[in-house]
């Protein structure tokens, strides 16, 4: 069964409630090894590099 509002809720009222259902940016950050923009906690995508250690080879 599913959930039956007893009265009906405005448009207003709806509205205002997914007023915040927004997109933000991403958070970027420079690499530490080669200075790239990347993700952070993220392996970088330019060097491979994570925490100043090459994790994979990028070539």
């Amino acid at each position: 069964m599913s959930i039956c509002p007893k009265n009906k809720s405005s448009s207003s009222r709806r509205d205002k409630r997914r007023a915040n259902w927004k997109m933000k940016e991403s958070n970027l950050v420079k690499c530490s090894k080669c200075g790239e923009l990347m993700m952070p906690h993220r392996v970088c995508k330019a060097c491979g590099a994570y925490n100043k250690r090459e994790i994979i080879k990028v070539g």
